[in-house]
């Protein structure tokens, strides 16, 4: 069941709000994912809500181009992406490690090998 989740960077700059199913997060191993600690979940674009920070994030991208990583350019949290999911859908990539009160040890992680895809 959809709950709303707020949450953001270390230093409170950016901050937003999302509807989301937490029943699985994903650990990917990519070149980046791999050096944050990301735990993921995803929603659709029109479940997540930049409230503060628009002006204060600083884009990354690389390998394809097709997500946009976003961090805060004052504390250098990386809370949310922002991509293109499967089959054309607007996605948001939700750390959450940066929504506020989740515990993610608590959840269930599926470890995913994005050094190969």
């Amino acid at each position: 069941m959809k709950q709303t989740y707020c949450g953001g960077c270390q230093c409170g700059n950016v901050r937003y709000e999302v509807a989301l199913d937490i029943g699985e997060v994903i650990a990917c191993n990519c070149s980046r994912c791999g050096r944050l600690g990301s735990l993921l979940a995803f929603a659709p674009a029109a479940d997540f809500k930049l409230i503060a920070g628009d002006d204060a994030t600083t884009e990354y991208q690389f390998n394809k181009h097709v997500i946009h990583h976003l961090f805060c350019s004052t504390c250098g949290i990386q809370s949310f992406a922002r991509g293109t999911g499967p089959g054309g859908v607007e996605m948001a990539a939700i750390n959450v490690r940066c929504l506020d009160g989740v515990d993610p040890m608590a959840l269930k992680v599926k470890h995913v090998d994005g050094r190969r895809l």
